[in-house]
């Protein structure tokens, strides 16, 4: 393993720590590390796509365990992004519109999860006609910009009122992995495989250690309120990534 990815090790293990307590797989967390770092663009996408994998799916894994979630919640969304996250896969565009365009939706979420209503919201049915809108442009951004769709769904659930925050991450973690499997599918396989570092399977194990032990704590040990924080800190931190990277 190369010095420059030796050094990435920790700072995304963090990250893993921070996005797996929310369902995350920390895609946009990878992203930023490796923006940092000064990573071409041409690896940072499969790289960060790649690590999403095996972080979402062990948070799948403990949130479902743990009783969390809901598949009513999950599978139009999954319905509808699956294809057009394919579909952002495969196309590339201007990074600055889409760079400009996220940073304010996150900004935007996260202020609304550091202060929330002072009255908590009631929960509500999901329109069927609306989550299928929804779940195509977040796989469709998702695919574009290389990540998972997950910094999207959840506060989008939360601040709709249709799930509570640890249903919010357990059904956030599988919408993640299917998005995050459909935008590396865009890319002719022998592509994507030949942009991966040699170091990959060091930030494979960094990435699914520090997912397992925050899935752990967010599926289990978190009250349904840490997680609101919790989830506003991935948002500022997606949104520096955009103004870094």
């Amino acid at each position: 393993m190369t010095t420059d990815w030796l050094y990435l090790l920790a700072p995304m293990f963090v990250v893993s720590v921070l996005y797996g307590s929310v369902g995350h797989g920390g895609a946009s967390g990878y992203l930023a590390v490796m923006a940092l770092a000064g990573i071409a663009p041409a690896v940072m996408k499969p790289t960060a796509l790649t690590l999403n994998l095996a972080v979402s799916l062990i948070a799948t894994v403990l949130f479902l365990r743990a009783g969390h979630f809901v598949w009513r919640l999950f599978w139009p969304f999954a319905l509808s992004s699956i294809p057009f996250a394919f579909l952002g896969g495969r196309l590339d565009l201007p990074p600055p519109i889409f760079k400009i365009l996220l940073a304010l939706a996150l900004g935007f979420a996260a202020l609304r999860l550091l202060f929330p209503t002072s009255k908590p919201c009631e929960l509500r049915p999901c329109p069927l006609g609306w989550v299928l809108v929804l779940g195509a442009l977040m796989g469709l951004v998702s695919g574009l910009i290389g990540v998972g769709g997950g910094i999207f769904l959840t506060p989008l659930l939360l601040l709709l009122g249709w799930a509570q925050p640890k249903t919010a991450a357990a059904v956030s973690a599988p919408f993640i992995f299917v998005n995050s499997a459909a935008a590396l599918l865009g890319k002719p396989l022998e592509s994507s495989l030949g942009q991966l570092p040699p170091a990959l399977p060091w930030l494979l194990l960094g990435v699914v250690a520090g997912g397992w032990l925050g899935a752990h704590w967010g599926s289990i040990k978190a009250r349904g309120a840490q997680l609101r924080p919790a989830l506003a800190v991935v948002l500022v931190l997606a949104c520096v990534k955009l103004a870094v990277g």
